[in-house]
């Protein structure tokens, strides 16, 4: 008797891509590009245009003088605390909307989208009222460089949750569970099992978190003041349009935004990263099932009588 080979799973027919009724490829494409363009790239390009209209010299001369390195270096620092505290609760938040009940818990899932929704303005009156010189908790933490920190915290935690969430209700506990019935402890589940299919998201959640902290103005506004000690990059370039200096206010505002597209960039590379991973896991997973599975080839006998 001879040996069958295994025939290698046949992949399904790619579906038929759909299309906005009545819009072609080419026109679908020229709309996208039109749109950006003016919405977009157009701003950019005027800005960029802006912020070196007076040459490359006056343009690095703005962007080192003091109060431009002092600003910019205050917003690096306060936004990368951010990320770190909003990384960690974040995640715990999310995981309790997710893996507990308890009462309020629609009502909690509501309020985290809170910070999307309320002008930052209004955040920078409620925080100051909450955590101002007339605080109902006896704590003055207004025009302080804390309160830069807490007005961040409380306009990108939402960016962490929302991002975390998504991974928690996929997740497949039966992995969690093969794990603890093995005699796994749980920081042992969630260090090998859950943290690893988690990163990706909690890291694109955190890169989006990063760069709204860095133009944040609205909610620091006010409650941080904008005093020589508490004066972030936004604040400044409202104070150089203030004082006439374009030019100035354009040459920051460049500095935002490569800071904010390297940290786009880092997104994509790290989704690309997760989708990788999960193509990996998924052909492993495959590779495994094919090996448990199939059936022992049968041999034949080197003699025959």
């Amino acid at each position: 008797m001879e040996a069958h080979a295994a025939q290698a799973p046949v992949a399904p027919p790619r579906a038929r891509q759909l299309r906005l009724p009545g819009v072609g490829a080419g026109l679908g494409r020229g709309v996208v590009v039109l749109y950006l363009s003016v919405i977009v790239l157009l701003p950019i390009a005027a800005l960029a245009n802006q912020a070196f209209s007076e040459g490359l010299a006056h343009f690095w001369s703005q962007v080192t003088s003091p109060a431009a390195k002092s600003s910019l270096e205050l917003i690096l620092a306060c936004s990368l605390i951010v990320v770190a505290i909003n990384a960690f609760f974040g995640t715990v938040v999310a995981w309790l909307l997710v893996r507990d009940n308890f009462p309020g818990k629609s009502l909690v899932n509501a309020i985290i989208d809170l910070p999307f929704a309320l002008p930052t303005i209004v955040a920078s009156l409620i925080l100051i009222e909450l955590w101002g010189n007339k605080s109902p908790i006896g704590i003055d933490i207004a025009l302080s460089r804390t309160a830069i920190v807490v007005a961040l915290c409380f306009v990108t935690l939402p960016f962490v949750v929302r991002a975390v969430q998504p991974l928690l209700i996929e997740m497949d506990r039966d992995m969690e569970e093969a794990a603890a019935s093995l005699g796994a402890g749980g920081f042992t589940v969630f260090r090998r099992i859950i943290f690893p299919n988690l990163l990706p998201g909690l890291a694109a959640g955190v890169a989006l978190a990063f760069a709204r902290a860095l133009g944040e103005y609205g909610s620091v506004l006010i409650f941080a003041g904008g005093t020589k000690n508490t004066t972030v990059a936004s604040i400044l370039i409202g104070q150089q349009i203030e004082q006439g200096n374009e030019t100035g206010a354009a040459a920051i505002s460049v500095v935002l935004l490569a800071m904010a597209l390297v940290v786009l960039v880092l997104i994509t590379l790290i989704q690309r990263w997760g989708s990788r991973h999960e193509r990996a896991q998924g052909a492993g997973a495959g590779g495994l099932g094919l090996a448990v599975t199939a059936p022992p080839a049968p041999q034949e006998d080197d003699e025959r009588e």
